[in-house]
């Protein structure tokens, strides 16, 4: 609870700005999603079946909401040490999200266009209802990943709704973002933007993943509670405002278990070395400098 009773401006913005740039990502991801489909569909002189897309993104949101305020709502009502298990869990569930996340979209952004534009052209054969669970499934993979990350993330950071509130602002600038691209009135160069946003996500994981594990000990499902690694606490001021932005974004502390700093490391060498690997890859055969991997429909007149 030590970030909750600092209270002041850089806490906040610490608990809002890695739920921020989670929410900019994710709600990117899936705006890109919407934006090919919708452009296929307004290319196909299919506007008939817009209806049908946005039914589909409709149904993916109330469900992903419902999912965060299942999970969120559920760990409020148990005891202290039932909810550090279940946040304690959740972190970790959050950590493989988080992994799968940045490593697929490293590798499969240069197909993500053609495989979708496939897709939903067997759908408008099929009918309407095949459009909209195409666009649920697509959208809806995006919100349910999203949503656990989320209830790991708040959880690291003593249930705060701070978390929340940053992740909607994140996926607000998306949402314009992705408005903009569609109607061709900016440019993103999607590879350096996955490329640091995947670095950050990484970092942000590691943490959330040594926060899991203490919670794990704390909890008895894990040995090492009292091997403490370094501590330096009577030095280090955690209500600082460096301190509540280290907690905040990187679940830092200055008194970790020796498991907690080992998972942190191995996790944090071991992504990051795949996930680099994968980024030098499609640079060697990427388009020339300044084209996106990830490809973008041309604008249209198509209302979003």
């Amino acid at each position: 609870m030590q970030l909750l009773a600092a209270g002041g401006a850089p806490s906040i913005f610490a608990q809002m700005f890695g739920s921020g740039l989670i929410g900019l990502r994710e709600g990117l991801e899936t705006g890109i999603v919407v934006m090919v489909l919708v452009a296929f569909l307004v290319k196909s002189d299919r506007r008939d079946a817009l209806k049908w897309i946005w039914a589909g993104v409709a149904i993916a949101v109330a469900m992903v909401v419902l999912i965060f305020l299942i999970i969120h709502l559920g760990t409020s009502t148990v005891s202290t040490l039932t909810a550090e298990l279940i946040a304690g869990l959740a972190s970790l569930v959050a950590v493989v999200i988080v992994t799968f996340m940045v490593l697929w979209m490293s590798t499969a952004a240069a197909s993500i266009s053609s495989e979708l534009r496939s897709g939903l052209s067997k759908a408008l054969v099929t009918g309407g209802p095949a459009v909209m669970g195409l666009a649920f499934l697509a959208v809806g993979r995006e919100g349910f990943e999203t949503a656990l990350l989320m209830v790991g993330y708040a959880e690291s950071v003593s249930g705060s709704l701070w978390p929340l509130l940053g992740l909607v602002v994140g996926i607000v600038v998306a949402i314009v973002l992705t408005v903009l691209l569609y109607r061709g009135a900016i440019r993103l160069n999607f590879h350096t933007f996955f490329l640091y946003t995947g670095i950050f996500l990484i970092v942000v994981a590691a943490g959330i993943l040594a926060y899991g594990v203490r919670a794990l000990q704390t909890v008895g499902w894990l040995p090492g509670i009292n091997d403490v690694a370094f501590d330096f606490s009577e030095t280090y001021d955690q209500s600082s405002w460096y301190g509540t932005v280290l907690a905040g974004i990187f679940n830092f502390r200055p008194d970790p278990t020796v498991l907690q700093v080992i998972a942190w490391a191995v996790y944090l060498v071991v992504v990051l070395f795949f996930f680099l690997r994968a980024q030098r890859r499609p640079a060697s055969a990427s388009k020339p400098s300044g084209e996106s991997t990830t490809e973008t429909p041309a604008p249209t007149d198509a209302g979003v």
